[in-house]
């Protein structure tokens, strides 16, 4: 019976009415320990009995388990497994152990770990379309990190599902991930009229001065006021102590097959009967003996699992017990999953009973952790490992299992226990090249944590450490430093680096120096007659892995091959989405949004950008975030929001590193230059160019030759011209040459700028950024005007209006058409045939996949959503775009 606890259930409650209407809310129920959240999330559940409920009660033991919570979570839904699409089946069935990776087809889906949070997120949304899920997650303070990612990964994606999700957490010990935007909802002490009311459910006859007692020394917690003994005589003045005492003395009247039985049942962490009962069994004892328990309340025994009443009983009978009862324990728990071929639970409970190094234990680990013997780097398989490490005598062999361990927990975002793995495995490791493939590890947590400079230092002290015994793995590590160079934008590193693979007569020292040689002359703006990143490009292309294809896209688009890196972003995207992997996506989406916006193709820049923060958030990877920070820092100033822009590019600036610095200057400089705020913008610009590290600036050099030329600095403007002149024969591309002639046109006299705005006009006829060709075009028709050439001026002014009404650069349209007027054009606002522009970046992506005749589960794949969710963005779109119906789609413009 629920005392005092009126408003709090009304307030979950709510949450499953909202349910019942087809909507989805996520709840933290936080407090302290015995405050009653258990007993209100399990009154939830029986007041809705029309609901679906599905509930975890994740308990200390399983926090070392990868996904632990997820196994019982899927239990009870698993009939409905078969019907997800094959790459999350696969993944799901991978981690859960009930399909073998052999199985799978060979693919490597599982491997990425929010492909099963994609899983769980269709699963519940299948579930929850036979009638409302309550889907509740007690003690999630105890959530294995595995499965809190998953769960993360589908709570951040419930928008239009009948699901209420419920988290019960204690207050300090809550895990990082529920500080999410999640509902929160705290259960304060009892009142005293409360207290009164729940002592009056208590067996015990106490007298007032007891109850009076009780009620102070409580303070309003229900569990201490059901639970403390009634006199506090030669007990511990904590009164959580006092309850463990409390607790531990009801475990110790229980008969002794009883305790027994009972310290197999807190070493599981499955709860299933038919496990608990064979280790039972295995241990010599009768599930019968489990029956005193069950009749002091100590645990509750359902026809699909067995629990305690409350983890500080489950503690205390693990706990009481001797040592060598709870190894026994874990053996029988051992051999019990054993025989049902559960290889995760069977290594984890010979670890647990393993007291000394043990050869044949840590094989078990290792081999538990490579399911089908692939490595799926996670949490778990960290954890695997390091236990694997801690029970293996060969030290190489145990330096190796540290260092993979490492690795696992870097990919996890666990950036810390990375690094002291780690330096575990450097302490172990029997010669040079085992430290180097430490340091490897290292300097990617270095890496992930932007701290580029560390990095370097690292990699580049490493290589020279091993040149002598593996020449080509010395290569690899120096283009690893170099890279990290490039991204903290030290030049003399790059410098020093590159000079150090010559020295050492690396195979691959040329390809290091071609790429200092490229990000130099980006700082410097003096670009080599030859092409250096050809080089590099070239020596990568033969690599089919993602991160290397991802670096080919990006020196792609620094070479001016906009479209070759565009597409080579759309490969990886498309393969991402094919394969659910969701950290794939996070690093193609910031080439494509780039490639997007330079292509001007403004909707969708801001759509996969907006997409790519949204996962990089959930995977932890702050640098791919930054990027696209910029796009859509960039997208805003083309548009006119200032608000939007400055919040953007606030955190690039504060990182203060090229080129992501230059980016987001040159969105606010591209903002005041639209808004003719020429003061601010040349100011802006100006300390981008006279800086340190100006790698990213190039690309806004046109726009000083501009904002010069207004403000009467013709030095300023020629300086600029003939940097972007000397980088426009470089690139050799009709795009980049146009903007030269535009900037030579702006410098030049009257007799000579007309030639040139016209060259400039012809040359953008090639494929290239249409939003310069507008640009050019309204600067060429308003010079044009001032010669009083009002008829050509219009059609220039025109053309540079409908681009700049087709992108809703609202600052530049203005613009435009102040000229158009100036020129003697009327102006007609005609509404834009193409009407998804009036779509959210979700709604526009989603029915572009409609119109191409994508089902809503194959749209919910390739988007990290749930089918309903489809759903409900194609319902709220249809009107936008004056359709009923998705056969109509593909007949909309601007879908295709």
């Amino acid at each position: 019976m629920l005392v005092g606890r009126d408003e709090e259930f009304a307030a979950l409650q709510a949450s499953v009415e909202q349910a019942r209407l087809g909507r989805s809310s996520v709840t933290v129920l936080r407090g302290e320990a015995g405050i009653g959240k258990s007993m209100l999330l399990e009154a939830l559940a029986t007041a809705n009995p029309d609901v679906r409920t599905v509930r975890v009660s994740c308990g200390e033991s399983e926090n070392a388990l990868p996904f632990a919570a997820l196994h019982m979570l899927v239990h009870p839904l698993r009939s409905h497994l078969d019907a997800l699409p094959v790459p999350q089946a696969q993944a799901l069935g991978t981690v859960l152990g009930t399909v073998r990776q052999a199985d799978a087809g060979g693919t490597n889906t599982a491997s990425d770990r929010f492909l099963v949070g994609l899983a769980l997120l269709t699963l519940l949304s299948d579930v929850a379309e036979e009638r409302p899920l309550l889907c509740i997650v007690d003690d999630a303070h105890w959530l294995d990190h595995s499965s809190a990612e998953a769960l993360l990964f589908a709570a951040r994606r419930l928008s239009a599902e009948p699901i209420a999700l419920v988290f019960g957490v204690r207050d300090g010990d809550a895990p990082e991930f529920l500080a999410a935007d999640f509902a929160e909802l705290a259960l304060q002490p009892l009142s005293d009229t409360a207290a009164h009311q729940l002592l009056d459910q208590r067996d015990s006859q106490l007298t007032p001065e007891q109850r009076e007692g009780l009620i102070v020394d409580a303070r309003g917690n229900p569990l201490a006021l059901l639970e403390l003994p009634a006199s506090a005589e030669a007990e511990p003045t904590s009164r959580f102590l006092r309850l463990k005492s409390a607790f531990a003395q009801r475990i110790r009247a229980l008969p002794a097959p009883t305790r027994a039985a009972l310290t197999i049942v807190a070493a599981d962490d499955t709860g299933l009967p038919s496990v608990i009962v064979a280790a039972i069994t295995e241990g010599g004892l009768s599930a019968s003996d489990l029956t005193p328990a069950e009749a002091a309340d100590v645990i509750h025994a359902r026809e699909d699992r067995i629990e305690f009443r409350h983890p500080f009983l489950r503690a205390a009978a693990y706990y009481a017990a001797p040592l060598v009862t709870r190894t026994e324990s874990h053996q029988a728990l051992a051999a019990a999953h054993h025989a049902i071929g559960d290889q995760c639970h069977y290594a984890w409970h010979l670890a647990a009973a393993a007291t000394t190094p043990d050869d044949f234990v840590a094989k078990v680990l290792d081999e538990a952790a490579r399911p089908g013997g692939r490595l799926h780097h996670n949490a778990g398989t960290s954890l695997m490992l390091e236990r694997a490490a801690e029970l293996t005598i060969d030290t190489r062999q145990k330096a190796e299992r540290l260092r993979v361990s490492a690795e696992s927990a870097s990919c996890a975002g666990q950036f810390e226990r990375a690094e002291q793995l780690a330096e575990r495995a450097a302490d172990y490791a029997q010669d040079p090249l085992q430290l180097a493939e430490i340091a490897l590890v290292r300097a990617s947590v270095l890496d992930a944590q932007d701290q580029p400079r560390l990095a370097y230092r690292l990699l580049s002290d490493t290589a020279v450490s091993v040149a002598r015994l593996d020449e080509s793995f010395a290569g690899h590590l120096l283009f690893r430093a170099a890279r990290s160079a490039t991204n903290s934008g030290d030049l003399d590193a790059l410098a020093r680096i590159a000079e150090r693979g010559t020295d050492m007569e690396l195979p691959n020292a040329h390809t290091i120096t071609a790429l200092a040689r490229a990000f130099t002359a980006q700082h410097t703006f003096e670009p080599s007659e030859d092409d250096p990143l050809a080089t590099v490009v070239t020596a990568l292309e033969g690599c089919g892995e993602t991160p290397e294809l991802l670096d080919i896209g990006w020196w792609q688009l620094l070479r001016g091959n906009t479209q070759d890196a565009h597409d080579l972003a759309k490969t990886i995207e498309s393969r991402a989405r094919s394969d659910g992997a969701a950290g794939m996506l996070a690093a193609a989406l910031p080439l494509l949004a780039r490639t997007q916006l330079i292509l001007g193709q403004l909707d969708d820049a801001q759509t996969s950008a907006e997409e790519a923060a949204t996962i990089s958030r959930d995977i932890g990877a702050r640098r791919h975030s930054l990027y696209v920070s910029n796009v859509l820092g960039q997208i805003a100033a083309i548009r006119g929001d200032a608000e939007a822009c400055v919040r953007y590019t606030e955190e690039p600036l504060r990182r203060n590193i090229a080129p992501g610095n230059m980016h987001a200057l040159a969105a606010r400089s591209l903002l005041d230059l639209g808004n003719s705020r020429h003061e601010s913008a040349f100011t802006t610009l100006q300390s981008m160019m006279r800086g340190p590290g100006r790698q990213g600036a190039i690309a806004s050099l046109p726009d000083l030759v501009e904002t010069a030329m207004r403000l009467g600095d013709r030095a300023t403007a020629m300086e600029a011209r003939e940097w972007f002149g000397l980088w426009a024969r470089n690139l050799n591309r009709p795009w980049a040459t146009s903007i030269a002639m535009r900037c030579r046109a702006l410098t030049a006299s009257d007799t000579e700028a007309g030639k040139l705005f016209a060259e400039a006009i012809g040359l953008h006829a090639h494929p290239g950024p249409p939003f310069d060709y507008a640009r050019t075009s309204l600067l060429y028709g308003e010079w044009l005007r001032r010669q009083r050439e009002t008829t050509e001026a219009r059609v220039h002014l025109r053309h540079a209006a409908g681009t700049f009404e087709r992108m809703r650069a609202h600052p530049w349209l203005e613009r435009a058409n102040a000229e158009l007027r100036a020129a003697g054009a009327r102006i007609e606002n005609q509404p834009l045939d193409d009407k998804t522009g009036t779509l959210t970046p979700q709604e526009r992506q989603v029915v572009r996949l409609a119109a191409s005749g994508l089902s809503n589960r194959d749209i919910a794949s390739q988007l990290f959503l749930s089918p309903r969710t489809v759903g409900y963005h194609l319902y709220k779109a249809y009107p936008k775009l004056g359709v009923t119906s998705r056969g109509e789609l593909a007949a909309v413009p601007g879908l295709t």
